[in-house]
């Protein structure tokens, strides 16, 4: 009988120690730091997607925009280096990583703005269905991509403000000791000039 007994409070104060860890934070800085994880892969699907659609939008303007071969061209190189830029999960933390995966996206979204603007002087290309299409599903994939950029900037910071706040930052301190801060996306110089506007 006492083995039974001794066994339940056993049991019993196991199911307390569960409950109490789990209802104070122990598991959140893991949780969220996969959910950032999550949600960084979510933006690069959106980025590989975007890349995927680039040769056909490029094959598809070739045959009217012959004399523009340059602006192609540096769609395609742009292209070459923001696919061969990857950052994954373990490397969120390292700045230069991140910036360096930023900076390629970038350079590949003007060298695409390049050639969407170069297609305004060729009417025969605006009409041209599949060009159409490309040009549709590249602007809903710009979309896709700012909505996950959005959900990961969210991660991050909830992520990061865990790790440096109480009780998070005791968690951190005694069980996630190499728990880093992840990068954020930051905002390029390019696009927070004001324009110039000149009549």
């Amino acid at each position: 009988m006492n083995r039974i007994v001794s066994r339940i409070a056993a049991l019993a104060a196991i199911v307390v120690a569960g409950l109490t860890l789990s209802a104070c934070g122990y598991n959140t800085i893991p949780t969220l730091e996969e959910q950032a994880k999550a949600r960084w892969a979510d933006v690069q699907n959106q980025y590989q997607r975007r890349a995927d659609l680039i040769p056909n939008l490029v094959e598809t303007v070739k045959g009217y925009a012959t004399q523009e071969k340059s602006v192609l061209t540096a769609v395609i190189e742009a292209r070459a280096k923001a696919t061969q830029v990857k950052v994954d999960a373990s490397q969120l933390t390292d700045p230069e990583k991140v910036k360096a995966f930023q900076d390629a996206q970038n350079q590949l979204t003007g060298a695409l703005g390049r050639l969407l603007a170069v297609s305004e002087n060729y009417p025969d290309l605006k009409s041209n269905a599949n060009f159409l299409a490309l040009q549709s599903q590249l602007e809903g994939t710009e979309n896709r991509i700012a909505i996950a950029r959005r959900d990961y900037i969210t991660a991050v910071k909830d992520y990061n403000t865990e790790i440096r706040t109480i009780p998070g930052r005791w968690w951190r301190a005694l069980l996630y000791p190499d728990a880093e801060p992840m990068q954020n996306f930051t905002v390029s110089e390019e696009t927070t000039k004001v324009p110039e506007v000149k009549f």
